[in-house]
């Protein structure tokens, strides 16, 4: 799945003129529970991945909330705790790297919208998303803690792009509701509570399928509806689409080439329906 999101991420980013370079010996930016555990070696790692971006005077684009989180919370902390960016700029220095604080990290998504903006974006669309009901899902990392590009309560850039790219979204009241996430490991009775209110607040409302921009949300709400529908009697058979997927498939690109033939629940029926796309 996160494949897919990869795939399509690049390809969607490459029609728009958008350069997308990968980092440099990247690390992972110490999320999940890591943060909460150990703080300090979280921000560590970001802090890392940042001082690399920084070596080669990019800003970093990223496709998972987690990981904006953790970046900008490293970000706006160093910022502000003066204790905290000494005991950052001692581990950096003895990897030979320094952090001057001159990186922006930001959502894909937010670049999309904000900054190649609706004309760009509309004049790449030769095969309209025209009659597709679709729940837009961001997520509880989106906008909060720090996110300032969009309403903390109520985003509506996802909103603004499926319009675009021609679809219909559809009112989602729980679109910024956590979905579970690693209590999937931890507490699973409640996460798939959470995963059910938001399949059924989708559906109830119209969707047809679910767009996300988090690879863990996607994850929690395709992989688990089988496991749903057994503990609740319930029969979702709701197929999800990463945001990038749905702008491929917009703008003229196959199934193939946007990874959309990988998913666990099939999106086959509803694409040939709806948008007449077999392969």
């Amino acid at each position: 799945m996160n494949k897919a999101y990869d795939k399509s991420a690049r390809v969607v980013s490459k029609a728009l003129g958008i350069d997308l370079t990968e980092l440099n010996d990247w690390n992972c930016c110490g999320a999940s529970a890591y943060m909460s555990i150990r703080e300090l070696r979280a921000h560590l790692l970001s802090a890392r991945n940042l001082a690399i971006a920084e070596r080669e005077k990019k800003d970093l684009a990223v496709v998972c909330p987690a990981c904006y989180t953790n970046l900008t919370k490293t970000n706006h902390y160093m910022g502000e705790d003066a204790k905290l960016r000494r005991t950052v700029e001692s581990a950096l220095k003895a990897a030979d790297l320094q952090y001057m604080g001159t990186v922006k990290v930001r959502h894909l998504l937010d670049v999309i919208v904000s900054d190649i903006g609706e004309t760009k974006v509309r004049a790449k669309v030769t095969r309209p998303l025209s009659g597709l009901k679709i729940a837009p899902y961001y997520g509880c990392q989106f906008t909060r803690p720090l996110g300032d590009y969009d309403d903390k309560e109520f985003p509506t850039m996802l909103d603004t792009l499926l319009k675009w790219l021609g679809a219909e979204p559809v009112n989602f009241p729980l679109k910024a509701k956590c979905c579970g996430g690693i209590l999937m490991i931890t507490n699973e009775p409640v996460a798939l509570s959470l995963v059910r209110s938001l399949l059924d607040c989708a559906v109830q409302n119209g969707g047809e399928c679910i767009a996300t921009i988090c690879p863990l949300c996607h994850m929690s709400l395709e992989a688990y509806q089988g496991d749903i529908n057994k503990a609740f009697s319930t029969n979702f058979k709701v197929p999800m689409f990463y945001f990038t997927q749905l702008m491929g498939l917009a703008f003229g690109f196959s199934k193939k080439e946007l990874g959309i033939n990988q998913e666990l629940v099939s999106s086959k029926a509803l694409l040939e329906k709806r948008l007449e796309v077999a392969r």
